[in-house]
Protein backbone atom coordinates (compact mmCIF):
# COMPACT_ATOMS: atom_id res chain seq x y z
CA UNK A 1 0.00 0.00 0.00
CA UNK A 2 1.63 3.01 -1.23
CA UNK A 3 1.69 6.31 1.93
CA UNK A 4 2.29 9.51 0.69
CA UNK A 5 4.49 9.82 3.64
CA UNK A 6 6.89 7.11 3.42
CA UNK A 7 8.61 8.13 -0.01
CA UNK A 8 11.25 10.80 -0.06
CA UNK A 9 10.57 14.37 -1.82
CA UNK A 10 12.61 12.95 -5.16
CA UNK A 11 10.76 9.53 -5.01
CA UNK A 12 7.44 11.86 -5.24
CA UNK A 13 8.59 14.13 -7.47
CA UNK A 14 9.08 11.87 -9.94
CA UNK A 15 5.60 10.93 -10.34
CA UNK A 16 3.57 13.28 -9.08
CA UNK A 17 2.36 14.69 -12.12
CA UNK A 18 0.23 10.97 -12.83
CA UNK A 19 -0.49 10.85 -9.03
CA UNK A 20 -3.89 10.90 -7.16
CA UNK A 21 -4.19 11.98 -3.33
CA UNK A 22 -5.98 10.64 -1.16
CA UNK A 23 -7.03 11.45 2.78
CA UNK A 24 -8.76 10.45 4.79
CA UNK A 25 -10.73 12.52 6.84
CA UNK A 26 -12.29 11.91 10.04
CA UNK A 27 -13.15 13.31 13.63
CA UNK A 28 -12.47 12.76 17.62
CA UNK A 29 -15.60 12.73 19.00
CA UNK A 30 -17.83 10.46 21.65
CA UNK A 31 -19.81 7.53 20.27
CA UNK A 32 -21.38 6.58 23.25
CA UNK A 33 -19.76 4.60 26.31
CA UNK A 34 -18.97 1.34 24.01
CA UNK A 35 -16.71 3.00 21.23
CA UNK A 36 -13.52 4.92 21.22
CA UNK A 37 -13.21 8.49 20.16
CA UNK A 38 -11.40 7.92 17.32
CA UNK A 39 -14.00 5.46 15.30
CA UNK A 40 -14.98 7.87 12.17
CA UNK A 41 -10.79 8.46 11.78
CA UNK A 42 -10.08 4.55 12.15
CA UNK A 43 -13.18 4.16 9.57
CA UNK A 44 -12.07 6.38 6.83
CA UNK A 45 -8.55 5.11 6.94
CA UNK A 46 -9.11 1.76 7.39
CA UNK A 47 -11.71 2.12 4.04
CA UNK A 48 -9.16 4.09 2.30
CA UNK A 49 -5.95 1.83 2.76
CA UNK A 50 -8.18 -1.22 1.87
CA UNK A 51 -9.77 0.33 -1.77
CA UNK A 52 -5.50 1.17 -2.58
CA UNK A 53 -5.00 -2.72 -1.69
CA UNK A 54 -7.33 -3.93 -4.08
CA UNK A 55 -6.30 -1.42 -6.94
CA UNK A 56 -2.70 -2.03 -6.13
CA UNK A 57 -2.08 0.46 -8.23
CA UNK A 58 1.31 2.46 -7.10
CA UNK A 59 -0.43 6.13 -8.52
CA UNK A 60 -2.85 6.19 -5.81
CA UNK A 61 -1.28 7.50 -2.45
CA UNK A 62 -2.64 8.09 0.48
CA UNK A 63 -2.29 11.32 2.79
CA UNK A 64 -1.70 10.84 6.60
CA UNK A 65 -5.32 10.95 7.85
CA UNK A 66 -6.81 14.37 9.37
CA UNK A 67 -7.98 13.02 12.62
CA UNK A 68 -9.67 15.99 13.99
CA UNK A 69 -12.96 16.98 12.17
CA UNK A 70 -16.07 19.19 12.97
CA UNK A 71 -17.51 17.84 15.75
CA UNK A 72 -19.05 20.28 17.56
CA UNK A 73 -22.35 18.46 18.09
CA UNK A 74 -20.82 16.25 20.12
CA UNK A 75 -18.98 19.09 22.56
CA UNK A 76 -21.17 17.88 25.42
CA UNK A 77 -19.34 14.71 26.00
CA UNK A 78 -15.73 14.51 27.24
CA UNK A 79 -12.83 13.56 24.83
CA UNK A 80 -14.72 14.97 21.66
CA UNK A 81 -11.82 17.53 20.15
CA UNK A 82 -13.75 19.14 17.72
CA UNK A 83 -11.90 22.05 15.12
CA UNK A 84 -13.83 25.45 14.09
CA UNK A 85 -15.52 25.42 10.35
CA UNK A 86 -13.05 28.19 9.76
CA UNK A 87 -9.97 26.37 11.01
CA UNK A 88 -11.41 22.28 9.45
CA UNK A 89 -11.82 24.51 6.27
CA UNK A 90 -8.13 26.15 6.53
CA UNK A 91 -6.63 23.06 6.93
CA UNK A 92 -8.40 21.13 4.20
CA UNK A 93 -7.41 24.08 2.06
CA UNK A 94 -3.51 24.09 3.02
CA UNK A 95 -3.29 20.73 2.29
CA UNK A 96 -4.35 20.70 -1.37
CA UNK A 97 -2.39 23.43 -1.67
CA UNK A 98 0.70 21.54 -0.81
CA UNK A 99 -0.71 18.52 -2.82
CA UNK A 100 -1.31 21.26 -5.55
CA UNK A 101 2.39 22.48 -5.00
CA UNK A 102 4.04 18.61 -5.24
CA UNK A 103 2.51 18.67 -8.67
CA UNK A 104 0.14 16.17 -8.12
CA UNK A 105 -3.12 16.69 -10.64
CA UNK A 106 -6.04 15.02 -8.24
CA UNK A 107 -7.11 14.91 -4.31
CA UNK A 108 -9.73 12.68 -3.11
CA UNK A 109 -11.22 13.27 0.49
CA UNK A 110 -12.44 10.02 2.08
CA UNK A 111 -14.58 11.25 4.71
CA UNK A 112 -15.83 9.09 7.86
CA UNK A 113 -17.73 11.78 9.70
CA UNK A 114 -21.29 12.54 8.64
CA UNK A 115 -21.43 16.10 10.40
CA UNK A 116 -18.73 17.50 7.98
CA UNK A 117 -20.27 16.34 4.55
CA UNK A 118 -21.10 19.70 3.46
CA UNK A 119 -18.48 21.51 4.82
CA UNK A 120 -16.12 19.11 2.57
CA UNK A 121 -18.13 19.69 -0.73
CA UNK A 122 -18.03 23.23 0.16
CA UNK A 123 -14.39 23.70 0.87
CA UNK A 124 -13.52 21.24 -2.32
CA UNK A 125 -15.10 23.56 -4.61
CA UNK A 126 -13.06 26.67 -2.88
CA UNK A 127 -10.11 24.63 -3.57
CA UNK A 128 -10.87 23.90 -7.12
CA UNK A 129 -11.33 27.42 -7.94
CA UNK A 130 -8.44 28.48 -6.18
CA UNK A 131 -5.54 25.90 -7.21
CA UNK A 132 -7.04 23.89 -10.48
CA UNK A 133 -6.67 20.84 -8.85
CA UNK A 134 -9.20 18.15 -9.80
CA UNK A 135 -10.66 17.53 -5.96
CA UNK A 136 -13.42 14.79 -5.06
CA UNK A 137 -15.19 14.01 -1.95
CA UNK A 138 -16.93 10.91 -1.20
CA UNK A 139 -18.31 9.51 2.36
CA UNK A 140 -17.55 5.58 2.02
CA UNK A 141 -20.90 5.32 4.04
CA UNK A 142 -23.34 6.45 1.36
CA UNK A 143 -21.84 3.66 -1.00
CA UNK A 144 -23.40 1.24 0.84
CA UNK A 145 -27.13 0.38 1.45
CA UNK A 146 -26.79 -0.77 4.93
CA UNK A 147 -28.84 -3.76 4.08
CA UNK A 148 -26.55 -5.35 1.67
CA UNK A 149 -24.46 -6.47 4.82
CA UNK A 150 -27.52 -7.40 7.08
CA UNK A 151 -27.78 -4.25 8.95
CA UNK A 152 -31.18 -3.31 10.03
CA UNK A 153 -30.45 -0.57 12.49
CA UNK A 154 -33.82 1.63 12.16
CA UNK A 155 -31.99 4.80 13.39
CA UNK A 156 -28.58 4.09 13.29
CA UNK A 157 -27.04 7.54 12.56
CA UNK A 158 -23.92 7.61 15.12
CA UNK A 159 -22.66 4.74 17.24
CA UNK A 160 -25.15 2.50 16.33
CA UNK A 161 -25.35 -1.31 14.41
CA UNK A 162 -23.36 -0.09 11.84
CA UNK A 163 -20.37 1.92 13.46
CA UNK A 164 -20.20 -0.68 16.12
CA UNK A 165 -20.43 -3.60 13.98
CA UNK A 166 -17.60 -1.62 11.73
CA UNK A 167 -15.06 -1.82 14.84
CA UNK A 168 -16.08 -5.42 15.82
CA UNK A 169 -14.36 -6.29 12.92
CA UNK A 170 -11.75 -3.29 12.90
CA UNK A 171 -10.39 -2.93 16.16
CA UNK A 172 -12.78 -5.78 18.76
CA UNK A 173 -10.07 -4.41 21.40
CA UNK A 174 -11.82 -1.03 21.02
CA UNK A 175 -15.23 -2.04 21.97
CA UNK A 176 -16.72 -2.67 25.30
CA UNK A 177 -20.13 -4.97 24.60
CA UNK A 178 -20.45 -5.10 27.99
CA UNK A 179 -21.91 -1.10 27.75
CA UNK A 180 -24.12 -1.67 24.45
CA UNK A 181 -27.68 0.27 24.93
CA UNK A 182 -29.79 1.90 22.35
CA UNK A 183 -30.06 5.49 22.30
CA UNK A 184 -32.25 7.93 20.20
CA UNK A 185 -35.72 5.74 20.44
CA UNK A 186 -37.69 8.44 21.50
CA UNK A 187 -36.33 10.96 18.68
CA UNK A 188 -36.69 7.90 16.17
CA UNK A 189 -40.11 7.70 16.89
CA UNK A 190 -41.14 10.92 16.43
CA UNK A 191 -39.59 11.51 13.48
CA UNK A 192 -41.11 8.37 12.06
CA UNK A 193 -44.51 10.01 12.33
CA UNK A 194 -43.38 12.79 9.92
CA UNK A 195 -43.78 13.24 6.66
CA UNK A 196 -40.59 15.60 5.52
CA UNK A 197 -38.55 16.02 8.40
CA UNK A 198 -35.77 14.02 8.90
CA UNK A 199 -32.37 14.24 10.91
CA UNK A 200 -29.92 13.21 7.68
CA UNK A 201 -31.66 13.93 4.44
CA UNK A 202 -34.79 15.81 3.21
CA UNK A 203 -36.23 18.84 5.04
CA UNK A 204 -33.61 18.59 8.41
CA UNK A 205 -33.77 21.00 11.58
CA UNK A 206 -29.77 21.79 13.07
CA UNK A 207 -29.34 19.75 15.83
CA UNK A 208 -26.78 18.51 18.50
CA UNK A 209 -26.43 14.93 19.34
CA UNK A 210 -27.94 15.92 23.28
CA UNK A 211 -31.43 16.89 21.31
CA UNK A 212 -32.30 13.25 20.28
CA UNK A 213 -30.22 11.01 22.27
CA UNK A 214 -28.63 11.44 26.24
CA UNK A 215 -25.98 9.15 26.03
CA UNK A 216 -24.50 10.21 22.77
CA UNK A 217 -25.61 6.74 21.19
CA UNK A 218 -28.39 7.46 18.32
CA UNK A 219 -29.20 3.80 17.48
CA UNK A 220 -28.94 0.28 18.93
CA UNK A 221 -25.70 -1.33 19.06
CA UNK A 222 -27.18 -4.62 20.63
CA UNK A 223 -27.58 -6.09 17.10
CA UNK A 224 -24.05 -5.31 15.98
CA UNK A 225 -21.66 -8.14 14.70
CA UNK A 226 -18.18 -8.44 13.43
CA UNK A 227 -20.03 -10.50 10.39
CA UNK A 228 -22.36 -7.57 9.63
CA UNK A 229 -18.87 -5.15 9.75
CA UNK A 230 -17.10 -7.53 7.69
CA UNK A 231 -19.49 -6.79 4.64
CA UNK A 232 -19.78 -3.11 5.99
CA UNK A 233 -16.01 -2.74 5.35
CA UNK A 234 -16.12 -5.33 2.53
CA UNK A 235 -18.90 -3.37 -0.18
CA UNK A 236 -17.59 0.37 1.32
CA UNK A 237 -13.70 -0.46 -0.16
CA UNK A 238 -14.88 -2.72 -3.20
CA UNK A 239 -16.79 0.53 -4.00
CA UNK A 240 -14.30 3.37 -3.30
CA UNK A 241 -11.96 1.29 -5.54
CA UNK A 242 -14.22 1.67 -8.31
CA UNK A 243 -14.41 5.12 -7.72
CA UNK A 244 -11.09 5.66 -7.61
CA UNK A 245 -10.51 3.63 -11.32
CA UNK A 246 -12.97 6.62 -12.39
CA UNK A 247 -11.70 9.25 -10.39
CA UNK A 248 -7.99 8.50 -12.01
CA UNK A 249 -8.92 9.01 -15.18
CA UNK A 250 -11.76 11.52 -14.96
CA UNK A 251 -11.11 14.71 -17.33
CA UNK A 252 -14.01 17.30 -17.48
CA UNK A 253 -14.63 18.13 -21.55
CA UNK A 254 -14.06 21.86 -21.64
CA UNK A 255 -10.74 23.30 -20.21
CA UNK A 256 -10.89 24.62 -16.37
CA UNK A 257 -10.65 27.56 -15.61
CA UNK A 258 -7.64 29.12 -14.59
CA UNK A 259 -6.39 28.78 -10.94
CA UNK A 260 -6.63 32.25 -8.60
CA UNK A 261 -3.23 33.01 -7.26
CA UNK A 262 -2.30 31.61 -3.84
CA UNK A 263 -2.91 34.52 -1.81
CA UNK A 264 -6.58 35.75 -3.37
CA UNK A 265 -8.93 36.47 -1.02
CA UNK A 266 -12.31 34.35 -1.12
Amino acid sequence: MSRWADVTTTDLARSADTMTAICPVGAIEQHGPHLPLVTDALIAERTAERAIELLDDPGFRVLPTLSYGTSGEHLEWPGTISLSTTTMIAVCRDVARSVATAGCPRLIFVNGHGGQIHLLDMVARDIRIETGLMVFTVTPSRLVEPSEAGASDRFGVHGGQEETSLMLHLRPDLVHADRFAPGGEAAASAFERLDMLTLENGVSPAWVTSDVSSTGVIGDPTTATAEIGRSLHDLAASRLADALLEIRDFRFPEDPLPPLSTGASR
